[in-house]
């Protein structure tokens, strides 16, 4: 795995704003009500850590050499992806049977082969030009100087599974008429390992007008737990998400608070955090065109970026519980009858 603040309401209150602007943040905060909460449980509970299993053990399977951005494992990786999308019948944005973004090999500056974003699709019911994009990347480091595979199973096999779980529990709910208002864009990036160069072609050649994005959902390792958490697993950092938007910052939080309870650490979000996770993952791409994003992420732990990152060190329940946090996030997204507000400070102080 490879600037505002979450900070509190609190701080905020206390440090940079008028009472009339804090007055405008708190009703925002309290205004915030959740849509279809039945249909999210659920659709939520269609996610399975038995699938999500099955599926990762595949995907970061030696049998995908790494999964290194242009060769062999990585093209492996990508036609297991488009065949679990046909399987699903669930859709391309392009129609037909291609499920991939092409990026040539003269895009990058190094010498990287050509190599491919895979995308799927779920059409919105009503408001269908509006999209959601759910993101991951599939690509990871390949084989180590003395033969080793990177089999890269929590970066990011558990971002990668999460969206193909978070695909069919959409796809399902479609299918019997409860489809999402607004599209929704599964979109696994290649070439994040040598600098987020997926998302950046992608932000560069969108499928959809940047214009009509509406937010940015992006996974890069959930399936672990790091140090600070030993004691207390129920956790997940989101970084970025009142950034831009601080309507969806309170529409994740509300979503947690209803249905999960899960401590959502923002340590990682904080301007100047010295990791600098805000920027080094796909999100930033989507972040810098002033489209709103939340990226869920566990932190680094001991097997993170070595041939030990391995699929029996993944938390399956935990890794359910996460991706159906993620999921029912973007189901409220996608159903709100506004689109998520991008924050004016100008005109909440008016």
């Amino acid at each position: 795995m490879k600037t505002f603040f979450i900070l509190s309401l609190f701080i905020l209150v206390g440090t940079c704003s008028t009472p009339k602007y804090s007055v405008k943040v708190e009703n925002l905060k309290n205004s915030i009500e959740l849509v279809d909460s039945t249909l999210v449980i659920k659709y939520a509970n269609t996610i399975t850590s038995d699938e999500l299993k099955t599926h990762l053990y595949k995907f970061s399977s030696k049998e995908f050499l790494g999964r290194k951005v242009g060769e062999v494992g990585q093209k492996k990786a990508s036609e297991f992806l488009k065949s679990y999308y046909q399987k699903e019948s669930i859709q391309s944005p392009y129609g037909g049977d291609n499920y991939y973004q092409f990026i040539p090999s003269n895009f990058f500056t190094k010498n990287i082969k050509s190599t491919e974003n895979v995308l799927a699709y779920i059409e919105g019911t009503e408001k269908p030009n509006e999209v959601i994009v759910i993101s991951a990347h599939l690509d990871h480091l390949g084989i180590s100087d003395n033969g080793e595979i990177f089999q890269g199973a929590d970066d990011d096999g558990s971002g990668t599974v999460a969206i193909m779980e978070m695909a069919q529990a959409f796809k399902i709910a479609k299918q019997q008429g409860e489809g999402p208002k607004r599209s929704i864009l599964f979109l696994h990036f290649t070439a994040e390992e040598i600098g987020k160069q997926g998302s950046e072609f992608y932000t560069e050649h969108p499928v959809f007008p940047l214009e009509n994005t509406v937010a940015n959902l992006n996974i890069d390792m959930i399936g672990r737990i790091d140090d600070l958490h030993k004691s207390d697993k129920d956790y997940i950092y989101l970084i970025g998400s009142d950034r831009l938007s601080k309507e969806l910052h309170y529409i994740s939080e509300k979503v947690n608070s209803s249905y999960f309870n899960i401590n959502l650490d923002y340590r990682y979000n904080v301007i100047g955090e010295s990791n600098r996770y805000y920027s080094r993952s796909d999100h930033y791409n989507f972040a810098i065109h002033d489209i709103p994003v939340i990226f869920y992420f566990n932190g680094e732990h001991k097997d993170y970026h070595q041939t030990t990152d391995t699929p029996d060190k993944i938390d399956y329940q935990l890794l359910e519980k996460r991706t159906k946090l993620i999921f029912a996030t973007a189901w409220q997204i996608a159903n709100r009858e506004h689109r998520v507000v991008i924050d004016d400070e100008n005109e909440l102080l008016n």
